[in-house]
């Protein structure tokens, strides 16, 4: 019994792994678009995911969840949401990329899960352990440190943090795994995607068949946004939230480095402290979190 525990715990830190690597990899994929919008990218990434998931949905054999959610328009409604806040999220973050502000994107993501904390305070009346209180706090100092001290918000970080931890709000409360909610979101997405690619092309504006590069890497764009999910389906069934919450930050800190060796991005003292504020307030969550989780544990 243990071993197969154990077994599934080291199946589930390898999928976890593979999943945050390879979001932490994304800024590289995203630079290859080299003169193509970031809303165009976004418009192949929403189609060609949602080609993607359908074959690998009818493969695995799961449509019932997918025709159940389809079968109740009244029930779409947060489903709806949460594609058109998945979809601000994918343009920006594409945005950033192709503008070199991955710094302002890892910190962004940093962010998301006090964010997520702040939103379980506001929306869901959750009560806050005193240091997820003061990580809040120290993330609210780091922001206006930099309104201060540089006379601008970082607003690409505060939007994707905005947009994503609001999308996790709304997705919990939507009865959909992950991949079948993919799924519903982007086919409730699809109409626009594919009227606002006719409209490019009749306005000669298209970037896609211009090149056989340019074309195959904006298909590739709709498998690398599901492959992730999908390995991080097969984490999130065989590891603890807990355990999946620590190895979250991966993907951030991969794009950070990314950000500073490979686009060579400035990094100045004042978004240093930024990061540097943000980390402590995120090991204080981290920590509240895992005492929450052992007390429960111990229960």
């Amino acid at each position: 019994m243990n071993q197969r525990f154990d077994a599934d715990a080291s199946k589930g830190v390898a999928f976890g792994l593979g999943a945050y690597m390879m979001w932490g990899c994304f800024p590289l994929f995203f630079a290859l678009f080299d003169g193509v919008p970031a809303y165009e990218v976004v418009i192949h990434r929403v189609i060609w995911s949602c080609v993607f998931l359908v074959l690998v949905v009818s493969l695995l054999r799961r449509w019932s969840p997918v025709r159940r959610a389809l079968a109740e328009p009244r029930r779409l409604g947060r489903v709806l949401a949460c594609a058109i806040l998945i979809a601000i999220n994918w343009g920006l973050y594409i945005y950033a990329v192709e503008t070199r502000n991955v710094l302002q994107a890892s910190l962004g993501y940093f962010l998301t899960p006090l964010v997520n904390v702040g939103l379980g305070m506001l929306v869901l009346r959750e009560r806050m352990a005193p240091l997820q209180l003061a990580a809040l706090a120290l993330a609210g100092v780091a922001i206006a440190m930099q309104l201060v001290m540089l006379g601008e918000l970082p607003w690409i970080s505060l939007i994707l943090a905005a947009t994503f931890g609001t999308y996790g709000l709304l997705r919990k409360q939507v009865p959909l795994d992950g991949l079948s909610g993919l799924l519903v979101e982007t086919l409730l997405l699809l109409p626009m995607g594919l009227l606002a690619l006719g409209g490019l092309s009749l306005a000669g504006a298209s970037h896609f068949l211009e090149t056989q590069t340019q074309s195959l890497l904006l298909v590739a764009s709709g498998v690398i946004t599901a492959l992730p999910l999908l390995a991080f389906a097969g984490a999130a069934r065989r590891l603890k939230l807990s355990t999946l919450g620590f190895l979250m930050y991966i993907n951030p800190t991969i794009q950070f480095l990314i950000a500073l060796f490979i686009f060579n991005e400035p990094l100045s003292s004042v978004q240093l402290g930024t990061f540097v504020l943000i980390w402590i307030g995120l090991a204080m969550y981290s920590w509240s979190a895992w005492l929450q989780s052992t007390r429960r544990g111990n229960a």
